[in-house]
């Protein structure tokens, strides 16, 4: 093996050989600043690339001669370089003047992080985008970014997905697309299944680290991630992409653009459809969607109709595999088993989630003047779909149907089939007005957004239904949400090296419940909140693009409705956390080296935590703990050892504790016995390690680029151990794991079309056996402890291939 990997190596070398020269540069504007995403091409080789975010480009291996290289951005007159190549070829810095068009980056200004902000944050850009897209969801694409972990239901980055950041959940990482929210306003997660392909149309993405800048929607409460759909090209073009790969996934896409027409209209539109089978036993996905933009561009205006819509239906794969079989049969999938009338385990094939999420949005942006700047965003989301499940045995009464009589028998139980539904409406308006004179740059910004949304459940079959009517509903209740913010940010120049931050939000909730829950309980309440959340830092620039920076803020965060609805009725009702957030960090961006490290505590006040508590009908509920606090560093550095070898590693190290933390578990001995005491035990444990929060993750990536069309990107990625509770048990956790991913692509430049891609991906290269999420549920009977628990396995060794044409 190590004489195969060494005759590789000597061969790549050998090939690189052949192409002698480098010609680079930088992409500036007219005031000396980058253009990240500057389009280059050498005609004559009909090569491209595109200038990364300091504005830097190059193109590796060029043969001796003379070309035509034309630079084009959108907003910007093209530039055109004849040059000659007779060794390597530095342009030095290219400056760009602007055109009579606005570009697509000001929808976003308001909730971005500058080169100045004082905060971690990360960039990733469409190039990079696009060689990581299979078809995987969000998450995954952003899997080599600094302390973020992914973990799938169906194994394989396809379905339902999610990431934690800092060991911070879904419901607690503020999502946006091109500034709007994208979080459910009441469980304040994202669910990436529901914007499948998404990533197709995303041009770049930020993902901000702790509390970081003032944003809309749901709070950021430990991350913010920030997307960008399409920005306008220039030129028409149309794009066929497919996918396919193990587990019988595939994935087909179209996409074309009208590109400006009379210099000021643009139209551009994708249809996707993945279809996969998934690692876990029946984990099928099938999944449509579609996006479409429409825009009008001119030297002070910008006007953007954005649509996109979902489409998903997949098999339930959400209980895990218990941990007795994680040795024998690791795709093990309960959901939707039950025994038939003779007594054979058979499988309802129409156990499955189905939804469908529109959205839309309506941008405008007006330049005043070179030093003011309005954006305004109309926004709508509809939400409509529902989880069937086929139930064993159900008590009638439960459902609110009535016993039956059947001769002389009394049937109080039957075999159901249920839908849970979800019909819920999102709208509002989110905006800025931006101020900059180079001294003084200022967002008054904010938004006002409404949710209104319907949950209830039918019975659509029932084995013995008596009299009930087929779409029997047995609890109905509305959700009604009004969520408003308001924030000033302001960056002062106080001298040539140092700048202040300040970042002023103020943030209003009224949240109200009214009906029933599934139990049948009552869950009628309502709350409100008001929120200021100051936030500043200070960043000093120094020689050489060296910074370092100090940054501090305050956040708080509402419960979500499941913290509020399954809260025990005699006890105390959730309230806020709180959360502190000190930073402090240093950068060094260079062409060929970078480094940064980024020291963050995280000090929460009344964190909601899993503790073992259960309510009034024995269902889990969240818990505020009072202190508890994540604290770490954060390393990122890159090198490039020659013009077609970088390597690029971070690493979190990182300690997250839950001080004076008190669990309980279950007594099932007196769980019917009201005379006895205590129903549950109370375990004292001092301070334990939150869950899900491991103290190490390390990502790597080597990037090769041999020839000028070839390139391979080798990731491999360790996560440490993490706890699946909180109580710092060594055998409630998942193991460590260390995997590999290699990437291949080629791409030709041929004279019939613009681009013609082939990509190879083979994930898990070695076929570790890992799981990447997990839960437990403890309790005591007859003295003895036992417990009922669920892991998540990823896929082992699987392929994914992929060709895509640009026409």
């Amino acid at each position: 093996m190590k004489q195969a990997t060494l005759v590789l190596v000597m061969s790549l070398w050998a090939l690189a050989a052949y192409s002698q020269y480098t010609v680079s540069g930088v992409a500036v504007d007219d005031q000396n600043q980058p253009l990240p995403g500057a389009n280059l091409v050498i005609g004559e080789q009909n090569r491209g690339t595109v200038a990364s975010q300091d504005g830097t480009f190059r193109f590796d291996h060029v043969p001796a001669g003379n070309y035509t290289l034309k630079i084009t951005f959108v907003g910007y007159k093209s530039e055109t370089r004849h040059i000659s190549v007779e060794a390597d070829l530095d342009l030095g810095r290219i400056s760009m003047t602007t055109t009579s068009l606005m570009v697509d980056e000001v929808m976003v200004t308001a909730t971005r992080a500058g080169e100045k902000t004082p905060v971690a944050f990360t960039n990733l850009e469409s190039e990079e985008i696009k060689s990581r897209n299979f078809g995987q969801d969000v998450p995954y694409l952003l899997a080599m970014t600094p302390s973020l972990v992914t973990t799938s239901d169906a194994g394989h980055g396809i379905g339902y997905t999610s990431m934690r950041i800092r060991g911070t959940d879904a419901n607690r990482i503020n999502v946006t697309i091109n500034g709007i929210p994208l979080n459910d306003a009441e469980s304040h997660s994202v669910y990436w299944v529901d914007l499948p392909d998404i990533a197709t149309s995303v041009d770049n993405i930020q993902v901000q680290r702790g509390v970081g800048t003032s944003t809309n929607g749901a709070p950021a409460f430990g991350a913010s991630v920030n997307l960008m759909t399409r920005k306008v090209e220039k030129e028409p073009y149309a794009m066929v992409d497919g996918t396919f790969g193990s587990f019988s996934t595939i994935r087909n896409v179209i996409s074309a653009g009208s590109g400006l027409v009379s210099d000021h209209f643009a139209m551009d539109l994708r249809l996707s459809d993945l279809n996969s089978d998934g690692y876990i036993d029946r984990a099928w996905t099938n999944l449509r969607s579609y996006y479409a933009s429409a825009g009008y561009y001119d030297e002070k205006n910008l006007l953007k109709f954005i649509t996109f819509s979902g489409r998903e239906e997949l098999y339930q794969a959400w209980n895990g595999v218990p941990s007795y079989l994680l040795a024998t049969d690791r795709t093990y999938n309960e959901l939707g088993a039950y025994a038939d009338t003779s007594g054979n385990t058979v499988y309802y094939n129409h156990q499955i989630d189905h939804y469908k999420q529109d959205h839309y949005q309506l941008h405008f942006s007006h330049e005043f003047s070179r030093r003011w700047l309005l954006n305004a965003s109309l926004h709508y989301t509809r939400g409509l779909g529902y989880w069937e499940e086929y139930k064993v045995e159900e008590t009638l009464s439960d459902y609110l149907m009535n016993d039956v009589i059947m001769g002389g028998d009394t049937v109080r139980a039957s075999d159901l089939i249920r839908q849970r539904w979800l019909d819920n409406h999102f709208y509002g308006i989110v905006g800025g007005v931006h101020y900059g004179d180079g001294v003084l740059e200022a967002v008054l910004g904010g938004g006002w957004n409404r949710y209104d949304g319907d949950h209830f459940g039918s019975v659509i079959w029932a084995r013995f239904p008596g009299e009930t009517e087929k779409g029997h509903r047995w609890y109905e209740s509305t959700g009604m949400k009004t969520d408003w913010n308001s924030f000033l940010k302001t960056t002062i120049q106080i001298s040539d090296p140092l700048s202040f931050f300040m970042d002023l939000q103020l943030r209003g909730i009224d949240y109200k419940i009214e009906g029933t829950d599934n139990d049948l309980r009552d869950i009628s309440q309502d709350h409100g909140y008001l929120f200021f959340n100051p936030k500043a830092g200070i960043n000093f620039q120094m020689e050489g693009r060296q910074r370092i920076y100090l940054f501090v803020a305050r956040a708080n965060r509402e419960p979500n409705r499941s913290n509020f609805i399954d809260a025990d009725p005699a006890g105390p009702v959730p309230v806020h956390e709180t959360l502190m957030d000190y930073e402090a960090g240093y950068t060094l961006q260079g062409a060929d080296l970078s480094f940064s490290a980024n020291m963050y505590y995280m000090d929460y006040t009344n964190q909601l935590v899993l503790t073992g508590e259960i309510n009034d009908v024995g269902g889990a509920v969240m818990t505020n703990v009072k202190d508890s606090y994540r604290a770490g560093i954060e390393l990122s550095g890159g090198a490039s050892f020659t013009s077609w070898m970088r390597w690029d590693v971070n690493a979190t190290l990182s300690s997250n504790k839950i001080k004076n933390y008190t669990g309980y578990v279950d007594n099932w001995d007196y769980w019917n016995d009201p005379e006895n005491e205590p129903y549950q035990v109370e375990e004292h444990l001092g301070t334990t390690d939150l869950s899900f929060s491991p103290g190490i993750i390390f990502n790597s990536q080597l990037d090769f680029k041999p020839l000028g069309n070839l390139h391979l990107n080798l990731a491999s990625r360790y996560v440490g151990a993490q706890f699946i509770d909180n109580t710092s048990s060594a055998g409630r956790k998942l193991d460590p794991y260390f995997i590999n991913d290699l990437r291949v692509s080629y791409t030709l430049f041929p004279k019939w079309i613009s681009e013609l891609s082939l990509h190879l991906q083979l994930l898990n290269l070695f076929n570790v056996e890992y799981e990447t999420n997990g839960w437990i549920y403890r309790f005591y009977s007859q003295g003895e402890q036992g417990i009922y628990d669920g892991f998540y396995p990823q896929a082992g060794f699987h392929v994914m291939t992929g060709v895509r044409l640009k026409f």
